[in-house]
């Protein structure tokens, strides 16, 4: 667990699913070395962000994955689509403009991109459910963050959209042969990444059980999957999130 925290964390969550968004949870709490006390919990599928929500009432900003697409057309959304949706783009003018401490988490590079302008498609980039092999750029080894990271590591990942140019003014943290823009950080306190870095294999486990007809992957392929999660060790991505925590449980 961290030390004393001035101010609860906000997590944002963005998952419908009761089970998935439940075990997101706890991973975050697990990985960032958090108590349930230290954080204010929303799951936007069920609450909406209220007007007299105040960001500066919080360390920071915690958003999880879920299985929309801020591409996809709005014809194409479902209302409870929009609704989670519009919870949290709705937080992301103050968020940029008052350079609050923010950590998006897959779903959350894309609410990023796309209100800084950056286009965020299914052209390319799309990652299947599987391992990425990440690299850290220049900017990401002298990042606070990505303090004592290794040069390269591997990351759960399985997205069907991605950032496809790097927004204006946004440093290129992590890269990836398959994805280049695994991890980005908007001025000094803002940051997104394209992998998870929450997931354990368990984890993952949990979700390709749940998403297996969500088309991310052939139904079929959910026990070779599994397999996969079970055979690989994935345990750097985990300290991106517990140095967030650590960075800003100050308030």
């Amino acid at each position: 667990m961290v030390g004393p925290v001035t101010k609860p964390f906000l997590i944002l969550q963005l998952r419908p699913e009761t089970e998935a968004s439940d075990d997101e949870y706890a991973a975050i709490l697990r990985k960032g070395g958090l108590s349930a006390e230290q954080t204010h919990r929303i799951r936007l599928d069920q609450e909406p962000v209220t007007d007299d929500l105040d960001l500066l009432d919080y360390a920071g900003v915690i958003v999880g994955g879920g299985p929309g697409c801020v591409s996809d057309s709005d014809s194409a959304k479902s209302n409870l689509d929009r609704q989670i949706e519009q919870g949290v783009m709705g937080l992301m003018p103050e968020i940029t403009a008052r350079d609050l401490p923010f950590m998006g988490c897959c779903y959350g590079i894309g609410i990023l991109g796309h209100h800084l302008g950056a286009p965020v498609t299914k052209e390319r980039y799309s990652e299947p459910v599987g391992t990425a092999d990440c690299a850290l750029t220049d900017a990401g080894r002298v990042d606070p963050l990505l303090a004592g990271l290794p040069e390269q590591f591997k990351a759960f990942v399985g997205h069907k959209e991605a950032v496809q140019d790097l927004p204006e003014g946004v440093d290129h943290l992590i890269a990836s042969p398959t994805c280049p823009y695994q991890m980005i950080r908007h001025g000094q306190n803002v940051y997104a990444t394209q992998f998870h870095p929450e997931a354990d294999a368990a984890g993952f486990e949990v979700r390709i059980r749940i998403y297996k007809d969500k088309g991310y992957f052939p139904p079929e392929d959910a026990d070779r999957l599994i397999e996969m999660c079970r055979s690989v060790t994935v345990d750097v991505p985990e300290q991106i999130l517990a140095n967030f925590v650590a960075r800003y449980s100050g308030g």
